[in-house]
């Protein structure tokens, strides 16, 4: 079946391998002129450093998926990150999270003694929480509302306690605020709120003890070009700079693109844009109600004439109430005043990256997304934030930046992420799982989705998996017409 991509992020690109190794004709259609989406380089001269996603989570899922799409696996020269990462305090203190257990205990007790039993019994929960919520929610879609409503669903919804947020159910485990903030603060990973995104997130810090935190060697973004690398050995058309501005409809069904004014049949067409922007392409789509945006970042790259000799290549400057910081960027749709930042210096065991010597730096702030702060007019905001990170981890950073890059909202959407939001559509309860768009949004015969807005949601593993849930239900689709 001749097959039509619509974007080339990691979803699309995942959807084509399994897609062409199956014999598939297919021709993605990219914008851009690279592919990758939010999975890309942003560069300077001999200075490389991942745009968007930089903490891998879930390496099995990735490696998984990788392998059955046909990517050989000793291209990756993936490294684990033991301590995952570092949280600082604005008190001078510090908390290190680690995958080796006997570590993490050992570094509670130091820090916060009295919680090594909550955190025991948090793993055990956890671990049980995971396989069981995996297998009902991440290893299915839910294109028939039936099948996520039934008996054995309801119960694990209730096993996961998915009623409670995030943030309240760290709080039935730990009792110091600060262990509370340390294993609920990576629903920012998927662009939620720890007070707004519901307990089946959880298992997303469960997760970085339980799998690890990893790092690609190269970047992140490396994998884009391994990715293509075999597309374009299977004979995989990718048309770069391929604006798509037209979709064309038969009845119930879609025939083909319009892309730079050229016409182009398809049997089937898959969507991998951000899904709200979709009605740019469908307009006469009526949408029941406005998504929810997840946040945006205010996003710094650097290029450095040396390399930080720290432990760590991923480090979190708290602010003092990060529940503040959250309710400024989720409720009040504001710059925070106190921000908490981000920041990944991967050059501590990637020289690949900058010349011999240097290095690079990337530091993240969570910020809403909301087109309708002055983007433009942020220079006093961004030297605030350089200082935070000089001040307490990066001592003399200024004199050492030889390039500087800044992205925020307003560069998000003008690459058509909706609303300006970094992670698709906002994980909340009533965005996900059943509730969120699912890969046959849509009653035309031969149209589909897939992305960080689509069930299961965001992260690349997460997406991966969905492409790979993707491609099942076609396989099923097409096995279904064959027997009528």
């Amino acid at each position: 079946m001749k097959t039509a991509i619509i974007g080339s992020g990691i979803g699309g690109l995942i959807t084509a391998l399994y897609l062409s190794k199956r014999g598939y004709e297919v021709t993605i259609f990219e914008k851009n002129s690279e592919a990758g989406g939010r999975l890309t380089f942003v560069k300077n001269g001999a200075y490389k450093v991942d745009q968007g996603p930089t903490i891998i989570l879930l390496p099995d899922m990735l490696k998984e998926i990788l392998k059955e799409v046909g990517i050989d696996l000793s291209s990756l020269d993936l490294v684990r990150c033991d301590p995952l990462y570092r949280l600082h305090y604005k008190t001078g203190r510090s908390f290190s999270k680690w995958s080796d257990i006997r570590k993490q205990l050992a570094e509670i007790e130091a820090k916060f003694p009295g919680e090594e039993e909550n955190f025991r019994q948090y793993l055990d929960d956890m671990e049980y929480r995971f396989t069981e919520g995996k297998k009902a929610f991440l290893d299915r879609d839910f294109v028939r509302k039936r099948d996520f409503w039934n008996v054995p669903n309801i119960q694990t919804l209730w096993k996961l306690k998915a009623y409670q947020s995030v943030q309240k159910q760290a709080k039935q485990y730990f009792t110091h605020p600060k262990m509370q903030d340390a294993f609920s603060f990576q629903t920012l990973y998927i662009g939620g709120a720890p007070f707004g995104s519901p307990a089946l997130y959880s298992l997303v810090p469960f997760s970085e003890h339980f799998h690890g935190v990893w790092y690609l060697k190269g970047g992140y973004a490396h994998l884009i070009s391994l990715l293509v690398r075999e597309l374009k050995t299977r004979g995989v058309k990718i048309n770069f700079n391929s604006k798509v501005s037209d979709i064309l409809l038969q009845n119930k069904r879609c025939v083909g693109v319009i892309s730079n004014g050229e016409r182009f049949e398809f049997e089937r067409i898959i969507y991998n844009g951000d899904f709200p922007q979709i009605k740019e392409l469908l307009p006469k789509l009526k949408q029941k109600k406005p998504f929810v945006p997840s946040s945006g970042c205010l996003l710094l790259y650097f290029g450095l004439s040396k390399i930080y000799q720290n432990d760590v290549i991923h480090q979190f400057f708290m602010s003092d109430d990060l529940e503040r910081h959250m309710k400024e960027v989720f409720v009040d749709k504001k710059l925070p005043s106190d921000p908490a930042i981000y920041t990944f210096h991967p050059s501590v065991i990637d020289e690949s990256l900058a010349p011999k010597g240097h290095g690079v730096l990337y530091a993240l702030v969570p910020v809403p997304a909301n087109p309708d702060i002055q983007w433009d007019q942020i220079d006093d905001y961004v030297e605030k934030i350089i200082s935070e990170i000089e001040n307490r981890g990066f001592p003399n950073l200024r004199e050492h930046i030889v390039w500087k890059q800044i992205r925020t909202p307003k560069d998000s959407l003008a690459d058509g992420l909706y609303q300006g939001g970094s992670f698709g559509i906002a994980p909340t309860l009533t965005q996900s799982g059943v509730f969120r768009p699912q890969i046959k949004p849509f009653d035309y015969e031969n149209f589909y989705v897939v992305g960080a807005s689509i069930h299961p949601g965001g992260g690349v593993p997460i997406v991966m998996q969905g492409a790979k849930l993707l491609v099942n239900y076609l396989l099923t689709e097409e096995r279904n017409e064959s027997n009528e």
